[in-house]
């Protein structure tokens, strides 16, 4: 007999938790002490500490049209929450759940953060030499990224193997179900 496993979604809910969670301390803890125009370097000059406070998307797009980026955020969150309660593997549930709470904490800012409601500026605090300042929200987007990528990588390389199989000219192998 099978044990019963957690249901997907619960994996993506809780690493969506997870990331919310983390993600609104480190912000709150850069809001106490960070400077907005003193760097504490961690790696030279490649990756520091700085507070940065961005009314725009990433490297500061749209930084015009705040209420925009706030709705269309809205919206993300709203689409990947249904997407996540359908995730098949593992791997999607993974990676859902970490742009989910990555989505969700960059949109809390935009909900909560001054200047106001519907308008506020995401805090940042993760600076990356000249280019850019981010927070761990970012960070979980891009890993949420790479294993929905990693997922789909394995999953193509199962479906190319198993139609490679010797056996049924339709590559099934016999005596094997679905």
């Amino acid at each position: 007999m099978r044990r019963e496993s957690v249901p997907r979604y619960a994996v993506a809910f809780v690493i969506a938790g997870l990331v919310v969670l983390i993600d609104q301390t480190t912000k709150a803890a850069a809001i106490a002490g960070l400077s907005l125009t003193q760097r504490i370097p961690l790696l030279g000059d490649a990756l520091g500490l700085q507070l940065a406070y961005n009314p725009g998307a990433v490297l500061s797009l749209g930084s015009g049209a705040t209420w925009v980026l706030t709705v269309v955020g809205v919206g993300a969150v709203a689409v990947l929450f249904v997407v996540a309660t359908r995730a098949r593997t593992e791997w999607r549930a993974w990676g859902l759940g970490f742009i989910l709470g990555g989505a969700i904490g960059n949109v809390l800012d935009r909900l909560l953060a001054p200047p106001g409601f519907g308008v506020g500026h995401v805090t940042d605090f993760l600076a990356y030499g000249n280019w850019f300042i981010g927070n761990l929200a970012d960070v979980a987007l891009a890993i949420g990224g790479v294993v929905l990528v990693i997922g789909i990588w394995f999953r193509h390389r199962a479906e190319t193997r198993d139609t490679q199989l010797p056996g049924r000219p339709d590559g099934s192998r016999e005596g094997t179900s679905g």
